[in-house]
């Protein structure tokens, strides 16, 4: 059950007294990794959000000092995926759901005596839920430390292997998603059906983009016929164990600073 975790390091397999008389409970650091089951293309499984989570999360705590506490939860592989839900298969909560369940499983958390919890989301379609409610749970207890981070956030090789037009519009299912998998589920990746879709007609010469800093409101099917926004024919294994190495390396360190970590105060 524990996928790519490291058993030591998989929180259900603890028992309430092992939790209990866990050492330094305010300073352990609790990680709910994110994902969805959503379409990726004719080439991806539904799978790969979650599956970069977990990946990505397990070499990290392998590479993590023994020393660190340091626990995953359970993986939520559903989101907020209403993007994608005109290509079957995709499975999705409403942000009030997904927010009323992070919401309630950060308050079990706090009950059992934690006080950090990192919401690590690969989903692009979900980050601002998780802000808000690591906010709203910071308000309501002033003691409760919530990071909401996105797995591809750290310092990693991915950019430097990627062509400049996929930095800028391969958000979904190119060429780092599928080098990743390739590394992470290799089975599950069917390069034979794999084909280049960018955006067509995207505003030229505007402030406007679909990602960024003036975004617009836009799903899936406006944007791609085949559900993927990139370019995964030139994936590769080698690429993606790259980019899973560095950003495991990345996270290691992220979790470290984490553990570390004193929530600002006015004196």
């Amino acid at each position: 059950m524990h996928s790519f975790i490291p058993a030591d390091r998989f929180f259900a397999y603890l028992t309430w007294p092992e939790i209990a008389n866990l050492p330094d409970r305010q300073n352990t650091v609790i990680i709910q990794p994110l994902g969805a089951i959503e379409q990726h293309g004719h080439h991806l499984p539904l799978v790969v959000d979650s599956a970069i989570s977990m990946g990505v999360l397990g070499k990290a705590l392998t590479r993590l000092a023994p020393e660190i506490p340091a626990y995953s939860l359970p993986p939520l592989y559903y989101g907020k995926s209403n993007e994608h839900w005109h290509f079957p298969g995709t499975i999705t909560l409403s942000s009030q759901t997904l927010a009323a369940v992070l919401t309630e499983t950060a308050e079990s958390i706090y009950r059992a005596g934690f006080r950090k919890l990192v919401l690590m989301n690969s989903h692009g379609g979900q980050p601002q839920v998780l802000e808000m409610v690591a906010r709203d749970l910071h308000q309501k207890y002033a003691d409760f430390m919530i990071f909401p981070l996105f797995t591809w956030r750290v310092p990693n090789l991915a950019g430097s292997l990627m062509t400049a037009k996929e930095q800028e519009l391969g958000i979904h299912a190119g060429d780092a998603e599928t080098s990743l998998m390739l590394a992470l589920l290799p089975d599950t990746v069917k390069m034979e059906l794999a084909i280049a879709e960018y955006p067509q007609n995207l505003p030229q010469d505007s402030l406007l983009s679909m990602e960024g800093k003036n975004p617009f409101a836009w799903v899936t099917r406006d944007l791609s016929k085949s559900g993927t926004i990139g370019d995964p024919t030139p994936a590769t294994v080698a690429k993606g164990e790259a980019i899973w190495e560095s950003l495991a390396d990345g996270w290691a360190e992220l979790i470290k600073d984490i553990y570390e970590f004193h929530q600002p105060q006015q004196p």
